[in-house]
């Protein structure tokens, strides 16, 4: 009454696929040097040429190559620039604290430090910053 079924169903798992399967470091250092490269456009826009090129220096660590520096700005506000260079700074912590980067996970706490005193705006005279 019915045809049997001649080829494999859509269903079937592959398991023999064909194509390349990362490994979660592989993926993490992706999503690294990710975070890295837009911290490093945020950075280059608010004129930060030292913590740029510190930060750079990790991106063509982690890829391979080194990364295209941002060059167009987008007019928007310092203020505005201190807070997502801060949360950036924040994701590519997480990450690298996830894969045991110490390097990169020591640059983004210190730069998470820096776009913090940005916003704090400047200490007083004769006080330090973060002293209690």
């Amino acid at each position: 009454m019915y045809e049997p079924i001649r080829s494999p169903s859509v269903h079937t798992p592959a398991d023999d696929a064909d194509f390349p399967q990362r490994s979660r470091e592989e993926e993490l250092d992706i999503q690294l040097a990710g975070h890295l490269a837009a911290l490093l456009a945020v950075t280059d826009e608010l004129g930060l040429g030292a913590a740029g090129d510190r930060i750079a220096e990790q991106v063509a660590r982690l890829r391979g190559a080194p990364p295209a520096r941002h060059a167009g700005l987008t007019d928007a506000a310092p203020t505005d620039l201190h807070r997502r260079a801060h949360a950036l700074a924040g994701r590519a912590l997480l990450v690298a604290a996830s894969r045991a980067d110490t390097t990169a996970a020591i640059l983004a706490a210190e730069r998470m430090d820096a776009h913090t005193a940005a916003l704090a705006g400047p200490a007083p005279s004769g006080q330090l910053v973060g002293a209690h």
